[in-house]
């Protein structure tokens, strides 16, 4: 008998199943409201003009070769990365107390610095939004957490944060517990605290000797400006935190599949930098040894080049602005048709997502009546709809709310 015998098959990841059950629908009006992935008006992927020159430049330089990046990645990827969290005025980064390591997207950065925490230093307990993004239990618990826990972040009814329900879990926490924290433009949900309510949340933390890890994943994307989406993690690293925050370049960027991100490490001196970074090392050096080169030089070229860099400013207003049209447009439809409820949350959330409210019987009519692909939970890709759809899609769940 095989070894393998008693391996049982494992769930589907539901949003790959859904964008395979999407591509393979013959339905010439699918709707794709599932993928994480800016799309075009015309629903199709967008490489950034500012990137094709990045690529165009690389392909052309023959000084570059393939040989390997260094295991924390190359410094002038990192340095820029960091300052682009933090600010070049950071004091944080003018006094070196904060360092970057390059990481395999967000994804990867989120891993080793969970790695780092649980191994190096012995934390056991993270606490996580609910709802959150579905990767954060699982990357956490593999790296070695045993204790699981939740804070309350979505209120249901009123479609907005459940912000006294966060602070009470929050509260109880027990000393030395990781919070994960979304920088902006919550996942699956699309609704931030507020400036006033991040303070609080950065009171409980401090009270409580609480560990924030943010995961950075729309910089920019999500208003157009990265400075003002950068504010939850500046205002906690300038009032003295130490932290953890992963930044990922796939949404912002669309480079999705070069996998590069960046975990920014915030600590109370410089002094303790070095032993960090060669644990840091280790992690890394026996999990895949050493970071990609392609998406970090594109990165490189256009975070440390002035003009390049205000070309991606542009791109990234121009992705943003994009989903904040649609996110009008879906609500003005519903509106018109007289959709029973409440749909002032989809113009108040911002980034990728909307969480719609739509119950899982909802969203079934949506899938197999109208060929509207998207999470049970109700969350939507704002970039899967666009003119030539978001009325249809408008009518749809307007039919599917009406019956359930």
């Amino acid at each position: 008998m095989s070894i393998f015998a008693s391996v049982e098959l494992g769930p589907p990841v539901e949003v790959f199943a859904l964008n395979k059950a999407c591509n393979e629908d013959p339905n010439p009006n699918k709707v794709n409201l599932g993928v994480g992935a800016y799309r075009t008006n015309e629903g199709k992927p967008w490489i950034l003009p500012v990137v094709k020159k990045a690529e165009a430049a690389i392909v052309a330089d023959g000084s570059l070769n393939h040989e390997y990046l260094p295991v924390l990645g190359m410094d002038n990827v990192t340095s820029a990365a960091t300052a682009l969290l933090l600010g070049d005025e950071s004091e944080a980064v003018k006094s070196k107390r904060a360092f970057g390591v390059q990481c395999l997207s967000g994804t990867g950065a989120l891993r080793i610095g969970a790695e780092f925490l649980a191994r190096i230093l012995k934390r056991n307990t993270f606490y996580y939004s609910d709802p959150t993004w579905e990767n954060h239990h699982k990357l956490f618990v593999y790296a070695g957490f045993t204790e699981p826990r939740t804070y309350r972040y979505w209120h249901q009814e009123n479609r907005t944060i459940d912000f006294e329900g966060m602070m009470e879990d929050l509260g109880q926490a027990p000393e030395g517990a990781v919070v994960i924290l979304h920088a902006c433009a919550h996942n699956p949900t699309g609704i931030d605290p507020t400036q006033e309510q991040w303070k609080q949340i950065a009171d409980v933390c401090e009270k409580r000797k609480l560990f924030p890890f943010f995961d950075s994943a729309y910089q920019g994307f999500a208003s157009g400006d990265p400075n003002k989406d950068a504010f939850a993690v500046r205002y906690f690293a300038d009032r003295g935190f130490e932290l953890f925050c992963a930044q990922s370049f796939a949404k912002n960027f669309g480079l999705y599949n070069e996998r590069i991100g960046n975990l920014t490490v915030v600590q109370k001196d410089a002094t303790t930098s070095a032993a960090v970074a060669s644990q840091i090392t280790w992690l890394i050096r026996g999990m895949y040894s050493n970071p990609p080169a392609f998406g970090s030089r594109i990165l490189s070229r256009v975070l440390n080049d002035k003009d390049l860099r205000n070309e991606w400013m542009e791109c990234i207003k121009t992705m943003s602005s994009r989903i904040i049209t649609m996110r009008k447009a879906l609500y003005d439809e519903l509106v018109a048709l007289k959709t029973p409820g409440t749909w002032e949350h989809i113009t108040n959330q911002i980034g990728m997502f909307s969480y719609t409210g739509l119950n899982e019987k909802q969203v079934q009519i949506l899938i197999k009546e109208f060929s509207i692909y998207l999470l049970k939970t109700g969350r939507i890709s704002m970039c899967g709809l666009n003119e030539g759809n978001v009325a249809y899609v408008a009518k749809a769940i307007h039919a599917a709310v009406t019956r359930e």
